[in-house]
């Protein structure tokens, strides 16, 4: 059995989620050797029956939907929890997925993210808010992560789609399907300039409990949430709440005391999440954990070695950004025509820099300080 086709194989064993996953890893370090172990070894890992028998007479039966799925399109992917492509902040959860199907592109998931949930039956502001947020967000470097919803998941999204920086969307049923259905072109559009994200098989429709679990990774990705509409019960406060687990940021827009969608919102306030009213709040607040997301980034993607020793100069890559860009005051589309970067490599970089002091940014024009 190959590798990926064990990992699907876990995926489909009844009673194997992600924290059962997790320590058959810790015993037998491969997928492959799950599936060669012993009854006895199984047993002692402590499976129960009927998983046992699932992963002893294990065959491709139940994976066929999966690989047939990654195989139709280019944009297809599946991501182990072993892969060197697997969110390194989404590992530190304890019961991280071990797999994510994603349509679109897996290197939106290892850019800086904030998330951004709320209400599926917002105000007109607040779906507005919501909208303008994501897009001076995604417009300074940071991609988005929500859940596809109605309401703000889907204004969040599109906002951030107006930006540079992408989005991502994580959906609680398999990617064959986009719910809900109204949202066919959001989802193209997101696979597009973003990712589409599940940790649930091909072929899984939506259920009740799926969405709960879909908001840990929500938080899980992210260095902060947004919260911009929520009533007292809803589950935008369950992936508040789960962030603060993580040590993520959170963050909530206050509203008018007669509007019951902002109940939620202040609640959140009152236990210590931070109060903001533009979204230059959020950009303030996250410097620092931008700044060592950014540097955890271009570690991976350069291969580099980083060591806890503060930097004594700045990123090479930084550097040659800052040769393209004068003293006079210049676009983002300008810089992508005198660098080698992309548009949303550059708007991160921008805002590092930004945030350390060396680069200037007024009315969407940056320059060198000093």
């Amino acid at each position: 059995m190959n590798t990926l086709n064990a990992w699907l194989q876990l995926q489909h064993t009844p009673g194997v989620g992600a924290k059962t996953c997790h320590r058959l890893l810790l015993h037998f370090a491969r997928a492959e050797a799950v599936f060669s172990a012993s009854r006895a070894e199984l047993s002692d890992c402590g499976l129960k029956q009927a998983s046992i028998d699932a992963i002893v007479t294990a065959d491709d039966t139940a994976i066929v939907a999966d690989l047939e799925w990654l195989q139709a399109a280019d944009n297809h992917h599946i991501i182990t929890l072993h892969d060197k492509a697997y969110p390194p902040l989404l590992k530190q959860l304890p019961d991280a997925p071990a797999l994510l199907y994603v349509r679109g592109d897996p290197e939106y998931l290892n850019r800086p993210q904030l998330a951004m949930v709320g209400s599926r039956t917002p105000t007109s502001g607040g779906r507005q808010t919501a909208f303008e947020f994501a897009r001076h967000l995604s417009g300074a470097g940071i991609t988005i992560t929500s859940g596809l919803a109605s309401g703000i998941d889907g204004a969040s999204h599109q906002g951030a789609l107006e930006g540079i920086a992408g989005t991502v969307a994580l959906v609680g049923h398999g990617l064959d399907l986009v719910y809900p259905a109204r949202h066919q072109q959001l989802a193209q559009d997101i696979s597009q300039s973003g990712a589409i994200v599940s940790e649930v098989a091909i072929g899984t429709e939506p259920a009740r409990g799926l969405f709960p679990r879909r908001n840990r990774i929500i938080s899980g990705l992210s260095i902060g949430t947004l919260v911009v509409e929520a009533a007292m019960k809803s589950g935008s406060l369950i992936t508040a709440n789960l962030a603060l687990e993580y040590n993520r940021e959170v963050f909530a827009i206050p509203g008018s005391i007669h509007n019951p969608l902002a109940r939620g919102c202040h609640r959140l306030i009152r236990q210590g999440a931070k109060l903001v009213e533009t979204a230059n709040d959020i950009l303030e607040e996250l410097g620092g954990r931008l700044k060592s997301a950014e540097i955890a980034h271009e570690s991976r993607t350069n291969n580099k070695n980083i060591t806890n020793d503060p930097p004594q100069v700045l990123d090479p890559d930084h550097q040659k950004l800052l040769k393209c860009l004068d003293y006079e005051p210049a676009s983002i589309d300008e810089l992508v025509n005198r660098s080698p970067f992309s548009a949303a490599e550059i708007a991160s970089m921008l805002l590092i820099l930004e945030l350390e002091g060396t680069v200037l940014s007024e009315d969407g024009l940056f320059s060198r300080a000093g």
